[in-house]
């Protein structure tokens, strides 16, 4: 039997060194944190066996502390791709065992390339995310190499779904690539996001405050509004990019994926009837209505702890993919406040970039009055949905449920700001402004002048609402196309979307927009 090769013997020895990363104490280490290595990570992520590196013999190209850098193979990411769902995908794992995970020259080169590689292929790319941030012994060049893959974000932005899934640490200026990116998934108590840490805030401002609370999944999830999703483990966490990346196409040409559901399309609730109270006072929920009118078990809700009185997320209707935003009047009555805003506008510019059609629930009385919210610029981020709904491109379906006041009526996707189809319930006001005030404005004197003036006021109320604050003065109008049965819905927005399916939009010549961002 004639020997081995010795080069293939040292090519096995080579690739052996690069699966250890920073060795068996480090893995041990990683473990014992309840965290997985990268490369676990990455197996879990993908279909099994359809995992291929790239460049899996890169080091460390330079170090300004020591004549002799790192030499480990990989330098502290793996990169590559392979399929989920039988869908190409790119990929890269920051491997926390070698060098903290920290990003050099070479580590930005390699997730550049992987980066390149999607967006000429136009398929998802996506990061997992586990690093002590810049590699401070090679200076500059760190520095060098995150602004490289700032640039590769922004400008792929809208072109291929880009994904974050933040594993373990991701602080300074390393935040900034998940910022740019379409979803980020947070691992509960186990990662964390921020610019300066709590050591820094610390001395400059004397604010003690912990990792978790400054940066942690919850807190991104909750209070800042910049972690889409969050899961209990590593896990879940890879999981949850599995079943985000089934509602989206490979790139912004082609179209979200259809899967059969199994769910009939004639199917009606009768409940929906019955969900909007005959008080307008009275509130009710949002989520009680669209996993019955969405396909069963289809609706999974991002950001869904911030800005709690917008709802949006990604369903299927019918088989097909679909953005739904809705107003939650049991929040804030749905009012719109800034978070509120920002929270609509990216969803529904995501929706855009990606092809997905964009089904909205309309009931709020207005945006939120006070100092507070007009000196933080309200007008500003409310316009900010204006714009956007303006700008979108994809077939746009709204349902006014309840009210639709003034503002709040125009900017969520009313029929001139060039939604394609619009349809309101029984139950739906759309006016100016409610009843009670448009009655102490238009007939201020009347009340004061009456002998009763507390049941005067009562029967203008009463009159006006009747009059204006129904659905059909609108349809009137021609700003409702239909008025229907909440029960009849599912099946009317289905068939409004397969009407839709081929719209196309000529966009006007520009070179970009100026958004009031």
């Amino acid at each position: 039997m004639p020997e081995e090769d010795p080069r293939i013997l040292e090519l096995r020895e080579m690739r052996a060194k690069a699966r250890q990363g920073g060795g068996e104490e480090r893995i041990a280490a990683q473990h014992a944190k309840g965290k997985l290595t990268a490369r676990e990570r990455v197996d879990i992520l993908l279909d099994p066996g359809t995992f291929q590196e790239v460049e899996p013999f890169v080091v460390q190209g330079h170090d300004e502390t020591s004549p002799e850098p790192n030499k480990t193979p990989g330098d502290g990411v793996i990169t590559g791709f392979g399929r989920i769902d039988g869908r190409t995908v790119y990929v890269y794992s920051q491997d926390f065992t070698v060098q903290g995970g920290s990003l050099g020259e070479m580590q930005s080169h390699k997730i550049c390339q992987v980066m390149d590689l999607a967006v000429r292929n136009g398929a998802p790319i996506i990061g997992l995310i586990d690093s002590g941030g810049a590699r401070i012994q090679e200076g500059v060049r760190s520095l060098g190499g995150y602004a490289e893959i700032f640039r590769r974000n922004a400008q792929y932005s809208g072109i291929v779904p880009q994904i974050s899934v933040i594993m373990g640490p991701c602080a300074g200026g390393a935040s900034y690539s998940p910022a740019l990116t379409d979803i980020i998934i947070m691992v509960e108590k186990q990662s964390y996001m921020f610019l300066t840490g709590p050591d820094v805030i610390k001395t400059v401002t004397h604010e003690e405050v912990d990792a978790e609370t400054l940066g942690g999944a919850m807190t991104h999830h909750t209070v800042s509004g910049l972690a889409h999703l969050t899961a209990p483990s590593d896990q879940e966490a890879l999981a949850t990019v599995r079943k985000v990346l089934s509602y989206l196409p490979n790139n912004n040409v082609e179209n979200p994926p259809f899967a059969d559901t199994g769910d009939l399309v004639s199917r009606m609730d009768e409940s929906l009837n019955q969900l909007v109270p005959m008080d307008p006072g009275v509130p009710y929920s949002m989520h009680n209505a669209i996993p019955y009118i969405v396909d069963s078990g289809s609706f999974l809700e991002l950001l869904g702890g911030f800005a709690r009185n917008a709802i949006v997320g990604l369903a299927r209707m019918g088989g097909m993919p679909v953005g739904i935003v809705s107003q939650e009047p049991d929040v804030m009555g749905g009012a719109i406040d800034i978070d509120a805003s920002d929270k609509i506008c990216r969803f529904v510019r995501f929706c855009d970039a990606y092809n997905i059609p964009i089904v909205t629930f309309v009931d709020s009385p207005g945006f939120i009055p006070g100092t507070d919210q007009e000196y933080r610029g309200i007008i500003r981020h409310g316009a900010k949905v204006l714009y956007a709904y303006a700008e979108a491109s994809v077939p746009k379906i709204s349902i006014v449920t309840r009210k639709a006041y003034g503002g709040a009526y125009v900017v969520m996707s009313s029929k001139y700001m060039g939604t394609d189809v619009t349809f309101a319930w029984p139950s739906a006001e759309i006016a100016v402004m409610g009843a009670e005030g448009a009655a102490n404005i238009l007939y201020r004197r009347q009340i004061k002048e009456a002998a009763d003036p507390a049941a005067e006021r009562a029967r203008l109320v009463e009159e006006y609402r009747k009059r204006f604050c129904n659905p059909y003065a609108a349809a009137n109008a021609g700003y409702i196309d239909d008025v229907i049965e909440p029960r009849e819905t599912r099946q009317r927005v289905i068939a409004a979307l397969i009407a839709l399916r081929d719209k196309s939009v000529q966009a006007l010549p520009r070179k970009h927009g100026n958004m009031p961002v």
